[in-house]
């Protein structure tokens, strides 16, 4: 998932940003049915349309298979015959009923789709003659890794999928400001060690099978409260290099990607880190506590778009949560670092070492 993160994130503010231009209380800026919102609107959710095929090709890469017929195989599951078949039965054998299920939007179908694909073309090229293999390969992959990703596979972990999603949503409604306060102050913790890029998949399969994500509406005060951490660091230091540094982690913060804050500053003086820790506590605490949502990728404060609804943009209920949630965890992170976290004196321990994302090893 990590290489299409930023392309989500950026598709995801754009469809935050086209909601807000089509509320009513400003006036409907963007009318709903004209061409410019059609093409925007294309713009902006063709990632998430063809995720298959993205999931696909990044996944074949990771496991060393063909990359190609892997993104050609996503591209059977999306294809617009195929999608409009949605619902129906494919293949009736005695009482089984294999039905039709609409793939775009996906994520798990298309790894374990790539896995075969991987597998089932080095079991072919192991006894097609070589003369045959790049006719044949391609044909006897294809076929039987879309047939049974259609028929057996896909289905099932569609129904999986959903199932997934709806136990998270379940527990972060139950016990909401509990599930806040606990996620909301170990999420970083993980994103040090390398962790949170497990979690990543689950975020991404919560949005494609519901639209929305509590869980990430969470995730998104961590962000924040990392940034106010740093950026209590910007103002008090008389250092001029550590005071650049900061500064330019906070931004990189407030934008969404928090690594430049952590393993820069942060971790080097880790009281600041640990009150960043605390005011992203303070964040999901709200958030969860008041079931704040999200519609996007996009988080920290730049992900404002995100927490309004495509489908009913005039609810501002979560944009306010959001507001509200990343204001607590920008004070109390702030004033931590300023008044406890970080002083000129302290001396600066090494760090860490950044984890390498999966993607890339």
């Amino acid at each position: 998932m990590s290489p299409i993160i930023g392309a989500l994130a950026a598709s995801g503010i754009l469809k935050g940003i086209l909601a807000i231009l089509t509320m009513p209380q400003l006036g409907e800026l963007v009318s709903p049915t004209s061409t410019f919102y059609t093409v925007i609107n294309a713009v902006s959710d063709s990632v998430f349309y063809f995720l298959p095929i993205l999931v696909g090709y990044t996944a074949a890469k990771r496991l060393k298979g063909d990359p190609i017929l892997t993104a050609i195989v996503g591209g059977v599951l999306v294809h617009p015959t195929l999608v409009a078949l949605n619902g129906k039965s494919l293949l009736k054998i005695g009482g089984l009923q294999f039905p039709m299920v609409n793939y775009t939007y996906s994520i798990f179908p298309m790894i374990l789709a790539a896995w075969l694909v991987a597998k089932l073309a080095k079991w072919v090229k192991s006894w097609l003659p070589g003369y045959l293999q790049i006719i044949f390969t391609p044909l006897i992959v294809i076929a039987v890794t879309s047939a049974i990703t259609l028929y057996i596979t896909g289905p099932t972990i569609i129904w999986l999928s959903k199932g997934l999603a709806n136990v998270i949503q379940w527990l972060l409604l139950s016990s909401g400001w509990l599930s806040g306060l606990v996620i909301g102050g170990l999420y970083q913790v993980l994103v040090i060690f390398g962790l949170h890029w497990g979690i990543l998949p689950l975020l991404a399969n919560d949005i494609a099978t519901t639209g929305h994500s509590y869980l990430n509406a969470i995730l998104s005060t961590t962000m924040v409260a990392q940034g106010a951490a740093v950026l209590a660091v910007a103002i008090k230091t008389k250092k001029t290099d550590l005071k650049e540094i900061s500064f330019g982690g906070a931004i990189s913060a407030f934008c969404g990607v928090t690594e430049p804050a952590i393993y820069g500053v942060n971790l080097k003086f880790k009281q600041v880190f640990i009150s960043g820790l605390l005011g992203s506590a303070a964040g999901g605490f709200v958030t969860g506590l008041l079931h704040g949502n999200m519609f996007g990728f996009a988080g920290s404060w730049i992900g404002f778009a995100s927490f309004l609804d495509p489908k009913n943009p005039s609810d501002l209920s979560n944009l306010w949560i959001f507001i509200l949630s990343s204001a607590v965890a920008t004070i109390v992170p702030f004033i931590a670092t300023y008044t406890w976290g970080y002083n000129d004196k302290m001396v600066p321990g090494e760090g860490m070492a950044k984890p390498v994302s999966p993607a890339k090893k």
